[in-house]
């Protein structure tokens, strides 16, 4: 029986021989391949996908009239509204069918998507304060920290370094994929903003479709 996480649960620290393998010896990555499933799986829920990023939107919106404290609830609940498209993804990749509600379930994992967010926040800014590369650097090798957190019920530090030290063996490709994800999401803006309502759905089951191929599905459930 899978443990089901509770919002504040910590998370558990994953066995480093799950990764061994993939650590040691790499991974190919297929970007037009994951963009394009990205595509097909929001064509075939394009209510479902854009209606939930409608709520994001809206929820963003409200935090904003806020001030700091609206900044600090935007970032608090970031990473957990990223989470639903990833176990709305992985549930349509195991055969599952869609519900609304799995798009909330991030929450479940709130307490170490909160503190990954955060950290790998302060340390990508960091980076990028030091000459920008080391900040580049980070933010592709923790791609994946979302993904492990809620596949693994990983604590947060366990998966990014987890995520880490498996992109580092491929990193110029995963950084391909990387700006691939970012360029499309830019043109999503550039079309008034409203490009967005499909490019961060595309984009979020691409990278869960990525993780899925690269690191395989632990779990059954998310």
């Amino acid at each position: 029986m899978e443990k089901i996480m509770a919002a504040f649960d910590y998370g558990v620290k994953a066995n480093p021989a799950l990764f061994e393998k993939l650590v040691k010896d790499g991974f190919q990555i297929d970007v037009q391949g994951f963009i394009r499933q990205g595509w097909e799986m929001f064509k075939q829920h394009i209510g479902e996908f854009v209606g939930f990023t409608l709520i994001m939107f809206a929820v963003s919106a409200l935090f904003s009239k806020f001030g700091t404290f609206g900044s600090i609830l935007g970032t608090a609940v970031a990473a957990p509204f990223s989470a639903g498209f990833a176990i709305v993804a992985f549930n349509l990749l195991t055969g599952k069918s869609l519900q609304f509600g799995d798009f909330f379930k991030g929450f479940n994992y709130f307490l170490p998507l909160f503190l990954a967010g955060l950290a790998t926040g302060i340390l990508v800014s960091i980076g990028l304060f030091l000459l920008i590369l080391p900040g580049i650097y980070l933010g592709v090798c923790y791609l994946f920290v979302l993904h492990l957190i809620i596949d693994h019920r990983m604590e947060f530090w366990d998966a990014m370094e987890t995520s880490r030290k498996i992109v580092s063996k491929n990193w110029f490709a995963v950084f391909g994929f990387a700006f691939a994800l970012f360029a499309v999401n830019l043109l999503g803006a550039l079309a008034l903003v409203v490009g967005l309502l499909v490019t961060i759905p595309v984009t979020s089951c691409a990278a869960a479709i990525a993780y899925r191929e690269i690191v395989g599905l632990n779990a059954s459930e998310w």
